[in-house]
C-alpha cells in the first residue's frame, strides 16, 4: 500500500438511511454517465498542470486506485498521511467497509465480521503475513493495533492462490509504509486529549491521552530507507452496566404466576479502569540495485487493561444461603411470557468487586527479499511472530453484618425492560456505607480467582517465483507464480483457578483502601462502595489457583499446526477489442498437520497417577483452486468473476485434546466433555460477481453479489465414544458412552449482495465542491441454523455473526484546509460470541445498533504554523448501548453503555 503526503481528512453526515444514499448514489452516477469523463485528452500544444490532492480525498481517491487496479474483490482503506487513519481505531475503520461488520467488547470495536461469517473465518496479515492472536482463538483483537502506525488496509473478498494464510470469508491485510516510497525525509506527530462523558468514578478519572510520532528517511542516495514509528495510548474504562444470570427459564417459585419465565439473578455495576497501549513499528529498507529489495519490518506492542467493576447482585433463585424465612414474589407484572415487574422478599444482596488485569505482548519480525533478473522475480521471504497473555481475575464478595442474620435480608423492587436498565431497588438496607459491609463467607463464598496465561507463536518460510510468459503465452497469459510456504504455529494456554478464602474472622476493610463510592443509581441501587480488590485480597484472604481437576484442568491445554502449502497461478491478460480480460487462475495445495497435548482427571486412580496425559491429532490434505476473472468495459466499467473452494481451520479451543471424564454413580457408564483435534477445517465453494463503475479514481459505485455453500460446520454435539483408553481401574460397565465435544457436520449456503459507492458531490454540481458521500449497504442471508447444545439461547439459531442488514454512511466536507465528517455504521441484530462469567464463550442474540462518530478540523496552509492540524473528535455521539437478550427482547441478558468519547488534539508534519 503506498503512503500518501496531504493532509487531513474528517465528514459529515445526513440523517439520511444509508441503504438509501448507497442506492442513490448509485443511481445518479449511473444516470450521469458524462461525470465519469474526469479529464480529456489536452490538445499537444496545451501546458501540463498538476493537481494536487490532499486530506480526506488523498485516502479515499488511493483506496479507490487499490480496489480498482486489483485481481480480485477487495474493499481498502488508505491514510490520507502518515499516522492519519481516519477514525481512532483500526477496527472501527474496518467496519466502514461494505459486507463488514464490528462487535464491541466493552465498548471497543474488537472484532470483526466478513460479510455476516464470524470473525474466526476470516484471516489476519500484517503486511502479508498471518498475525497470532492474543485471544484463546486465532481471531485478532485489532485493538492491540495503533491506526497511527499503519499505511493502509485491504480487505481480500475473494481468494487467490498465491495469499497465504488466507481465511474464508476474507482476508485482512494490515500494511505498514515502504520508505523508499517516500520522496523526502518526513516526520509527523499526532496528539489527543480524551475525555468520556460517565465522568470521574472512584479511582478512574474520565481523562485519557494518546499520542504518536513517525519518522522517515532516505540515505545512500536513496538505496537505503527507514521508517520508525512510535504510539501511546491511555484511555479510561467507564461503564454502566446491568447483567442478568442466563438462561432465562420457567420454574415454580413462590408468588410467581405459573409459566412465568424469570432469571435466577441480577447485578449493576459501575467499571472503573484503564487501558494503555505502547505500539512501536519499524521498517529497513535496502535497495543496492533495481534488482534487488531487501525489507525488513517489526512491529511490538504492550496492551494493558485493569479494570474493577464495582457491583450489586441479587440471587433470585429462591435461595440466599439457608437463611428464613425463605424468599419469596409479590407484585408480580409480566411482560409477555417474562417477568416485568415485582418485589422479591427475603432475599440477601451482596456487594462484589470484580477485578481484571491483563497484560498483552506482541512481537512480529519479518524479512523479505526480492530478486527481478531477466524475466523471473524471486522472493525469499522469513517471518515470526509471538504474543503472550498474562491475566488476573479476583473477585471479592462482602455482605451486610459480622454473622448470618434474618434481620440482614432484604426486599428488592425489580423492573424488567428492553431497551433500558433493568432496575433493583433496595427496600430496606443501606449498602452505601462500607462500616456495614463484611468481607466474608457469603452465600456465594467469600471469592474466587483465576490467573489464565496464552502463549501463540508462529514461524513461517515462504520461497516464490514470478516467470514472464513466453511469447507463444503471452497474448493471454502476462506471467506465472509459483511457490512454497511453511508455517508451524503453537498455541498453549494454562488458567489455574481456585477459590479466594477468608484467612480470618469476617471484617470491614480498612478505609485506607477504599476508594469511595460508586453510583449505581442508572439501575435504582444508589451508592455502594469501591475498593482496592487486589489489596484486600492480600490482606484478608488466601489464593492458591492450581490446575486442579476436571472442569479446571480442561482449560490448560497445548496445540500446534504444521501447515505446508504449494501454489501455482497463471496471471491472465488478453484484449477483445474494446473489452479487457485480466485475473488469475491457480491452485494451493495445502498439508495440514494438527495435534494437541493435554490432561485429564480420573478419580479412580491414586496419587499422581490421577492426572493423566493426553496427545491426539490427525493429518489432512486440501486442494483448492480459485480463479478471477475481472472485464474491463468501455467507460471505465469493470465486471468481477471469482470461483474458489476455501477453507478455515477449526477454531484453536476446538482443537484442544483436553476433556473432563467421569464415570456415572447409577448407570456405570463412562461421559465426558471436552475438545476434539480431529476436527476437519470448515469448507466451502464460493461464487462472486462484482459490477463496478469508475470516474477516474475519483468516485466509484458498485454492486456485488456473493454465495456461499458451507459443505461442512463445526457444531457442539453429543455422540457414542469408545473410552478404552480412559476406564481401566474405574468401575466402567461399558467402554461406551457420551463425549460432548465440537465435531464436523452439514454445512449450508448463505448469499447476500453488497451496494457500495464514493462521489465527491462537486461531479454533480460546482455548487457541492467540497462536499462528498460514502455510503455502503449489505444484505446477507443464510440457511445455516447452530443446534446450540444446551439451549440457552434457543436450540436453532441463526449463524453467529451474521447481521442481515449492514449499512455505512460517511458525509464530508472538506475545503481550504477545513474538514468535517459525520460517520454512521449501522448492523442489525446477530448471534455474538461472548466471554461469560467463567471466561468461556457462550452464544446471545445481540440487538443491532447505530454508532454515530463526528469529527471537525482545521489545517493551517500558510504561516508559521503552515502543516499544523487542529481536530476535536466525538466517538459514538449518541452514547448507544450495548444489548444481549435469551432469544426473545422480553428476556434480556445485558445492558451496557460506555459514555460518548470526545477528543481534541494536534497533528503536525515537516
Amino acid at each position: 500500500m503506498k503512503f500518501f503526503a496531504p493532509e487531513r481528512r474528517v465528514r459529515t453526515a445526513l440523517q439520511l438511511s444509508p441503504v438509501a444514499a448507497g442506492c442513490a448514489l448509485f443511481v445518479t452516477a449511473l444516470a450521469n454517465p458524462a461525470a465519469a469523463q474526469t479529464t480529456t485528452t489536452p490538445a499537444a500544444e496545451a501546458p501540463i498542470t498538476t493537481v494536487t490532492v490532499t486530506g480526506i480525498r488523498r485516502g479515499i481517491e488511493d483506496a479507490i486506485s487499490v480496489k480498482k487496479d486489483s485481481s480480485s474483490i477487495v474493499e481498502a482503506i488508505s491514510a490520507e498521511d502518515i499516522g492519519k487513519l481516519p477514525d481512532v481505531s483500526i477496527a472501527e475503520s474496518i467496519a466502514r467497509l461494505p459486507g463488514l461488520a464490528a462487535q464491541r467488547v466493552a465498548g471497543r470495536a474488537q472484532v470483526i465480521s466478513v460479510r455476516g461469517l464470524s470473525p474466526d473465518f476470516s484471516t489476519t496479515l500484517l503486511n502479508g503475513r498471518e498475525q497470532v492472536s492474543t485471544g484463546d482463538n486465532r481471531s485478532v483483537e485489532f485493538d492491540q493495533y495503533p491506526s497511527e502506525l499503519l499505511s493502509g488496509v485491504t480487505i481480500y473478498k475473494t481468494p487467490d492462490a498465491g495469499l497465504i494464510g488466507q481465511g474464508l470469508s476474507g482476508t485482512i491485510d494490515l500494511q505498514t509504509v515502504r520508505p523508499l516510497n517516500f520522496g523526502k525525509r518526513t516526520v509527523a506527530m499526532n496528539a489527543r486529549a480524551e475525555h468520556n462523558s460517565l465522568g470521574s468514578v472512584a479511582n478512574t478519572k474520565s481523562l485519557g491521552n494518546r499520542f504518536s510520532i513517525s519518522y522517515i528517511d532516505q540515505f545512500l542516495n536513496r538505496k537505503l530507507g527507514v521508517a520508525i514509528g512510535f504510539a501511546h495510548l491511555e484511555s479510561p474504562v467507564l461503564a454502566h452496566e446491568t447483567g442478568i444470570y442466563e438462561p432465562w427459564k420457567t420454574d415454580s417459585r413462590t408468588g410467581l404466576p405459573a409459566g412465568t419465565t424469570a432469571t435466577d439473578g441480577i447485578k449493576a455495576l459501575s467499571r472503573t479502569g484503564y487501558n494503555r497501549r505502547d505500539g512501536l513499528m519499524g521498517v529497513v529498507e535496502y535497495r543496492p540495485t533495481k534488482s534487488f529489495t531487501s525489507t525488513l519490518d517489526f512491529y511490538a506492542s504492550v496492551f494493558k487493561h485493569e479494570d474493577t467493576a464495582n457491583q450489586f447482585e441479587v440471587n433470585l433463585s429462591g435461595w440466599n444461603g439457608g437463611l428464613q424465612p425463605e424468599p419469596f414474589y409479590s407484585n408480580v407484572t409480566k411482560n409477555g411470557n417474562a417477568i416485568g415487574s415485582a418485589v422479591a422478599n427475603n432475599v440477601y444482596p451482596l456487594v462484589r468487586g470484580m477485578y481484571t488485569n491483563r497484560r498483552d505482548d506482541i512481537r512480529a519480525l519479518g524479512w523479505n527479499n526480492e530478486w527481478r533478473l531477466d524475466g523471473v522475480k524471486l522472493v525469499a521471504d522469513l517471518s515470526w511472530s509471538k504474543a503472550k497473555r498474562d491475566e488476573l481475575g479476583l473477585e471479592n464478595n462482602l455482605q451486610l453484618g459480622a454473622v448470618n442474620n434474618a434481620q440482614y435480608l432484604d426486599t428488592i423492587n425489580l423492573g424488567f425492560n428492553s431497551g433500558t436498565f433493568p432496575t433493583m431497588t433496595p427496600g430496606r438496607a443501606d449498602y452505601s456505607d462500607a462500616s456495614n459491609l463484611y468481607v466474608k463467607n457469603t452465600i456465594y463464598g467469600s471469592g474466587y480467582g483465576k490467573v489464565p496465561y496464552v502463549e501463540d507463536e508462529l514461524k513461517s518460510v515462504k520461497l516464490a517465483a514470478n516467470f514472464q510468459a513466453p511469447a507463444a503465452l503471452e497474448n493471454w497469459f502476462s506471467g506465472f507464480d509459483v511457490g512454497v510456504n511453511h508455517s508451524d504455529r503453537s498455541k498453549d494456554k494454562d488458567q489455574p483457578e481456585g477459590n479466594i478464602n477468608l484467612a480470618g474472622n469476617p471484617t470491614t476493610i480498612d478505609p485506607s483502601l477504599l476508594y469511595g463510592s460508586v453510583d449505581l443509581g442508572f439501575a435504582g441501587v444508589g451508592n455502594v462502595p469501591a475498593w482496592d480488590v487486589p489489596a484486600v485480597v492480600a490482606r484478608y484472604m488466601t489464593f492458591n489457583p492450581t490446575a486442579g481437576s476436571g472442569a479446571i484442568l480442561i482449560k490448560n491445554w497445548s496445540v500446534r499446526e504444521k501447515i505446508s502449502t504449494a501454489y501455482a497461478k497463471a496471471n491472465i491478460e488478453h484484449e477483445f477489442g474494446d473489452i479487457s480480460l485480466r485475473g488469475n487462475v491457480g491452485v494451493q495445495v495445502q498439508h495440514t498437520k494438527q495435534s494437541s497435548d493435554s490432561k485429564y482427571f480420573n478419580g479412580a486412580l491414586a496419587g499422581d497417577q490421577q492426572v493423566q496425559p493426553i496427545h491426539d491429532g490427525k493429518s489432512y490434505n486440501d486442494w483448492l483452486p480459485s480463479m478471477n476473472l475481472n472485464f474491463g468495459l468501455p467507460n471505465d466499467q469493470t465486471v468481477r468473476v471469482a470461483m474458489a473452494k476455501q477453507i478455515a481451520r477449526p477454531r484453536v479451543d476446538q482443537l484442544r485434546a483436553a476433556l473432563d471424564f467421569g464415570v456415572s454413580d447409577t448407570t456405570f457408564k463412562p461421559g465426558a466433555s471436552g475438545g476434539n483435534a480431529q476436527l476437519d477445517p470448515w469448507r466451502a465453494k464460493a461464487f462472486d460477481v462484482s459490477y463496478e463503475k469508475y470516474f477516474g479514481k475519483k468516485a466509484y459505485v458498485a454492486a456485488a453479489f456473493f454465495f456461499k455453500k458451507l459443505d461442512t460446520y463445526i457444531f457442539t454435539q453429543t455422540k457414542t465414544y469408545d473410552f478404552s483408553a480412559f476406564i481401566p481401574g474405574t468401575k466402567a460397565n461399558t467402554q461406551f458412552g457420551d463425549y460432548k465435544a465440537p465435531y464436523n457436520g452439514n454445512g449450508g449456503t448463505m448469499r447476500g449482495i453488497e451496494l457500495s459507492g464514493s462521489l465527491p458531490l462537486n461531479m454533480l454540481t460546482p455548487v457541492l465542491d467540497g462536499f462528498g458521500i460514502v455510503a455502503s449497504g449489505t444484505y446477507t442471508d443464510s440457511n445455516i441454523a447452530i443446534q446450540e447444545p444446551d439451549g440457552s439461547i434457543g436450540q436453532n439459531i441463526p449463524l453467529p455473526g451474521l447481521s442481515k442488514r449492514v449499512t455505512n454512511l460517511t458525509v464530508y466536507y472538506e475545503k481550504n484546509g477545513f474538514e468535517t465528517r459525520l460517520s454512521q455504521r449501522k448492523r442489525s441484530d446477530f448471534v455474538g460470541e461472548i466471554g461469560n462469567f467463567a471466561a468461556e464463550r457462550s452464544l446471545r442474540y445481540v440487538v443491532g445498533e447505530s454508532i454515530l462518530d463526528f469529527q471537525v478540523g482545521y489545517t493551517f496552509q500558510n504561516g508559521p504554523l503552515k502543516d499544523m492540524g487542529i481536530v476535536l473528535q466525538a466517538n459514538n455521539l449518541r452514547n448507544a448501548a450495548y444489548e444481549t437478550y435469551n432469544g426473545s427482547k422480553n428476556q434480556q441478558l445485558e445492558y451496557q453503555k460506555y459514555g460518548r468519547t470526545v477528543l481534541l488534539g494536534v497533528n503536525y508534519k515537516f
